[in-house]
């Protein structure tokens, strides 16, 4: 899905849905789908900023929660290839939780936008200003899907090659693409994507990114390995903040400080630690710890598994992120020939994307290029293709599991093909995507439904097609099986695909997924991922092969192609062979087995610990002196401020440059038929975005944990007349998709929380009576009745739940710690948390034993919800197209019953307020503290959203992060309920971070700040505020706003308040922090041998709680 290489998934690039598929690649995602407790979130930042979108994934970039992608019909959900993101606070105080990815969603025009200045109209033709600077021109072509003119570029000196795609796209983007195949699981590709950013040539400071991140209006920063790849993308909409990230990028990767700095290396990637002679020494280092949670997952042990097994021979065998036993033996010298060998502009891909003068990006790459001679990088880092195999090979591996439940019903099994000896001519590579999608692409298709229907598994693992690397690969298996049930698996997967080669697609499962495809290609909606950084990613999956660059970003003529082929020859002759030649006769299969073995994770930190001890063993008292010396000295350097001087060297912006009033969005309040109706005018290229909402305060409180399962059973049960694949291919023929979820949030200032049902949907202007017909449906029509469906939504559900549990720890911590501060946090961890877990696997006994009861609460909840009294409309399109859309408007409403029986009820409940430690089999913690500052008698200021970035941006990352150790940490300030949190990312410390937190208010009160610091503060705070949005997200962002009271008065003053910011706010917040020290709750979720230690060290701190 994500960055896809190729046409055969460029679609699932388009899709707003392309960064969750590429964390999900990169196992260093949460692969569960958005929770409610992470929509609770989106409200955050909604009183001084457009809300804005993005995915679930580990990154460096700044982190804001996208509104949930329309999922029915849901894009395939990719497999586990790795990608590995840099991971940073949240975008902005008040935004949400670090809910990492896909990886890979967006929403409005930047703050500024400054008009390109296009130097070719007075310096001559473009081919002299090139050969000027160095560059011949290879290729020129007109993109019509993008409305672009590309150029391909290749200067002369080196052969770096460079791609120049110009449009009047505001939102401009840069990327540098290395090509860095490991030779082993050291992770040394994925060090030096840290380790590069550490300081440069020009900008010697410890962290140059993490000052653009202060005072950048960047709409994407960040930087991700793949097993082959180095990339390096940015994006602004403002044209001289977009050249200062690019400098600040070029400089980081040619000539980085960390080449000559050991401290960086041992920071970033591993270094051994020890604070005193007299104690245990401990390996730490970022990437260190980042991968021994990767490596907690069963999923993403599963996957990387799978990938070494299919390419045994090739860079593909080794983990490019790194395995924690053996980055270890990473030296110092091999880092830095790896990036003498590599990093080089002969070795390179650059792309330029956007309204910028495309001579000026030529410019500023001379000044770079030039300082080179050509080299022989890119003969060296060319990767091999993988031989296939004679025969099918069998793997057995053990994953880390809890001691909970029976363990025989915890297997997964899945079935891996590598399909081609070589890369796929585009025809074969389109129609091997669509052929994905119809088997996988949504809970109808018919391998999905089969397998999930079967009984034999809780949920999908592997995820189809996966097309990002040199060779195609399928992959396909469940997980929650019992062991005597794995052949049952296998045999189940062969057959159905056999019967699909024989028999064929149904005609409207086809129909339904090209319109799917079309529509999203058409759509273009990338959500926050910059377009042009979702073309680069595109482009690069051909190019980095030295393939044509140009081909995956023109859909048009092979798709048109491929229609009229299935039009002619019928959909069985394009697919079944397909089927046949690379699936079923194809021996290069690989089998994955994965046992539970609850003793894996204490086995493997034994060995660890074993292993140091026996390091310490053999040091002299003089080599312990030395250590502890060194550790110190690291310590020291992390925790040192850089000078001021240093600090200037990174440009930035002034005030001048920013806007003094928030993003406009459009909108009328309009009543049809006694229902309130938003309208939001935008240029939406004839696409009609809807939510139709629904007020929940009339559900009874018991039946809150069934919501989110009431909203999967409306989307996939039948009605009367239609069964459930029916109904998904209508919905995938006539729409663009439909959504149904549960959105909860505090008020400022009120007792009662907000709380609703949320249906979206999105179809072209021309089919909206079609998209309110299904919507309507799909409310009244679908029935309750089919028991053996729900019973696979409870297995699904619970099965997500326990792989969020491990790989996103700090959103379950984080939910936890607002169930006891505030209603709106209870009721979403009801159905979101850990206690939502706890209910599925009740409920699971429960379908059984009494499913009459459980289809009457479905009905309840219903009943309780629909009423035109209960709802509100939005809708964001162009002007003629809403009021063409009233009509389909009216007769819905005409449908709904006019009030509910029900009477609105109150929810007063929250979970006790105790000290908590959620255990799980990991090697790394989650660690949250929190308190309502509200309480204190705090009133919100604008100010807050500036120090609450700075403090995660300064004090955590420093103490959390560069010092502790931990993947990341950060704060929130959800400003609607007071809930102020901290909370740390991968973390190997427990107590240590607990006091790091403890100590914000100190650091506050003894903080001093020059002009240019708090500037960049402010700065950087207001590219959060006005985060790029596209229009369907600026119409979702300010129905939000509408529904927690939050007017544009209210936000001009938030923004005057951000803009007056001073040192004084700072110091006066710190009394505010003081809350969490004093009164705060705590709730991590960690490995058990460090929740003994912690309640052995503060007697009884934590109590104890067992999840998986």
């Amino acid at each position: 899905m994500a960055t896809r290489n190729s046409l055969t998934s460029l679609y699932l690039s388009l899709s707003p849905l392309i960064c969750e598929a590429a964390a999900r690649r990169h196992s260093l995602s949460t692969l569960a789908p958005k929770s409610q407790m992470e929509r609770a979130a989106l409200v955050r930042s909604l009183s001084s900023s457009s809300l804005a979108c993005t995915t679930r994934l580990f990154s460096r970039s700044p982190l804001r929660l996208s509104p949930p992608s329309l999922s029915s019909p849901a894009l395939p959900r990719r497999s586990l290839l790795r990608r590995h993101w840099r991971l940073l606070p949240p975008s902005s105080p008040s935004s949400s939780r670090l809910l990492f990815r896909r990886p890979f969603s967006s929403l409005s025009p930047r703050a500024i936008a400054t008009p390109p200045t296009h130097s070719s109209d007075v310096v001559g033709s473009r081919d002299d200003v090139a050969e000027k600077h160095g560059f011949e021109k290879v290729s020129e072509q007109f993109i019509d899907e993008c409305k672009s003119k590309a150029v391909l570029y290749k200067h002369k000196k080196t052969g770096a090659e460079v791609m120049s795609v110009s449009n009047n796209d505001e939102n401009k983007v840069f990327g540098i693409v290395f090509r860095t195949p490991p030779k082993d699981s050291t992770g040394i590709p994925h060090i030096l994507e840290h380790s590069v950013l550490c300081g440069s040539r020009k900008y010697p400071l410890k962290e140059p990114f993490v000052e653009l991140l202060k005072g950048s209006l960047n709409t994407f920063l960040n930087a991700f390995t793949y097993p082959d790849r180095t990339c390096y993308p940015v994006a602004s909409t403002n044209t001289k903040d977009f050249y200062n990230l690019v400098d600040v990028y070029l400089d980081a990767v040619f000539f980085p400080r960390c080449v000559e700095d050991f401290q960086t290396f041992q920071q970033e990637g591993w270094h051994y630690e020890l604070n005193n002679p007299s104690e245990d020494i401990s390996y730490k280092g970022v990437v260190f710890n980042e991968m021994k949670g990767v490596y907690s997952q069963p999923d993403n042990i599963l996957g990387r598994t799978a990938q070494q097994a299919l390419f045994p021979d090739n860079t593909y065998g080794v983990d490019s992120g790194g395995d924690p036993k053996v980055i270890p033996k990473l030296t110092y010298e091999e880092f830095k020939e790896f990036h003498r060998k590599y990093y080089h502009p002969s070795n390179a891909r650059i792309w330029f994307y956007g309204d910028d003068d495309p001579n000026e990006r030529l410019r500023i790459l001379s000044e770079y290029l030039d300082l080179f001679d050509a080299s022989s990088a890119s003969n060296e880092s060319r990767v091999e293709p993988q031989n296939l195999f004679s025969e099918p090979v069998r793997i057995v591996e053990k994953y880390p599991a809890g001691e909970g439940g029976d363990l025989k019903k915890k297997q997964m099994v899945c079935l891996n093909w590598l399909l081609s000896d070589k890369p796929l001519d585009l025809e074969t590579e389109l129609a091997i995507g669509f052929l994905d999608h119809l088997m996988l692409g949504t809970p109808a298709s018919p391998l999905r439904k089969i397998l999930l229907e079967s009984g034999l598994g809780e949920a999908i693992v592997g995820g189809g097609v996966e097309d990002e690397l040199l060779q195609p690969q399928f992959s396909i298996g469940l997980k929650g099986v019992s062991e005597d049930d794995i052949q049952k698996v296998e045999e189940l997967i062969m057959c159905t695909l056999k019967k699909l080669a024989d028999e064929g697609f149904h005609p409207d499962t086809v129909e339904a997924s090209m319109n799917t495809i079309e529509f999203s290609l058409r759509e273009n909606n990338t959500g926050s991922f910059p377009r042009g950084l979702s073309l680069m990613l595109r482009s690069i999956g051909k190019w980095i092969y030295d393939m044509d660059p140009f081909e995956p970003l023109k859909y048009e003529k092979p798709l048109m192609a491929l229609k009229a082929r299935i039009s002619e020859e019928g959909s069985k002759a394009v697919f079944s062979p397909l089927i046949e030649k690379f699936i079923l006769n194809n021996p290069h299969r690989v089998t994955i087995e994965m046992q539970p073995d609850p003793e894996k994770a204490s086995r493997d930190e034994a060995a660890e610990r074993e292993m140091l001890e026996k390091l310490k063993a053999s040091m002299t008292e003089e080599d312990l002196a030395e250590l502890a010396r060194a550790t110190q000295e690291l310590r020291l350097k992390q925790e040192t401020p850089d000078p001021p001087e240093a600090l200037r060297s990174v440009p930035c912006l002034s005030l001048r440059d920013i806007p003094k009033k928030p993003i406009h969005v459009p909108m009328e309040v309009g009543d049809i038929n006694g229902t309130k109706v938003l309208q939001h005018k935008l240029d939406t290229h004839n696409v009609l975005y809807t939510e139709v909402v629904f007020n929940m305060s009339s559900l009874k409180q018991e039946l809150l944990p069934l919501v989110p399962l009431f909203c999967q059973s409306l989307l996939e049960m039948g009605t009367k007349d239609l069964d459930f694949v029916q109904l998904n291919q209508l919905i995938g023929r006539k729409t663009g998709g439909i959504s149904i979820y549960p959105f909860t949030s505090s008020i400022r200032g009120r007792e009662d929380p907000c709380s609703h049902i949320i249906v979206r949907g999105k179809a072209m202007a021309g089919r909206a009576e079609d998209l309110f017909n299904l919507v309507n449906c799909i409310l009244q029509e679908v029935q309750f009745t089919d028991q053996r469906r729900f019973r696979q939504f409870v297995s699904q559900s619970k099965a997500r739940m326990e792989n969020r549990l491990r790989g996103s720890g700090h959103g379950i911590a984080a939910a936890r710690m607002d169930a006891k501060l505030n209603v709106a946090g209870w009721i979403s961890e009801q159905m979101g948390g850990v206690s939502y877990l706890e209910f599925l696997q009740a409920l699971e006994e429960k379908v059984d034993q009494d499913w009459a009861g459980i289809s009457s609460s479905l009905e309840e909840i219903r009943k309780s919800l629909l009423s035109r009294k209960n709802c509100l409309i939005n809708m964001t399109s162009d002007g003629i197209d809403l009021a063409n859309s009233e009509k389909f408007v009216s007769k819905f409403l005409d449908l709904l019953p006019s009030e509910s029986p029900v009477e609105k009820t109150i929810w007063n409940a929250q979970l006790s307020a105790g000290n908590e430690a959620i255990v799980i089999p990991t090697q790394v913690n989650y660690v949250g503290k929190a308190a309502n500052i509200y309480d204190t008698g705090y009133q919100l200021k604008g100010s807050a959203y500036v120090i609450s970035k700075y403090i995660s941006n300064t004090w955590l990352w420093d103490r959390v992060r560069v010092s502790g150790g931990a993947y990341g940490g950060f704060c929130d300030f959800d400003t609607h309920s007071g809930v102020f949190s901290f909370l740390s990312y991968r973390d190997p410390n427990l107590l240590k971070t607990l006091d790091v937190y403890d100590g914000t208010g100190d650091y506050l009160r003894e903080l001093e700040m020059d002009d240019d610091t708090l500037t960049k503060a402010i700065i950087g705070t207001i590219g959060d505020v006005d985060a790029y949005q596209l229009p369907d997200a600026k119409g979702y962002s300010s129905l939000l706003r509408y529904l927690l009271g939050v007017t544009e008065e209210e936000r001009q003053r938030r923004r005057e308040e951000i803009l007056s910011t001073s040192l004084n706010d700072f110091k006066e917040f710190a009394d505010a922090i003081e809350a969490i020290k004093d009164k705060g709750v705590v709730v991590a979720v960690a490995c058990p041998d460090d929740v003994d230690a912690a309640n052995k060290e503060w007697s009884d701190f934590f109590q104890v709680k067992r999840a998986l």
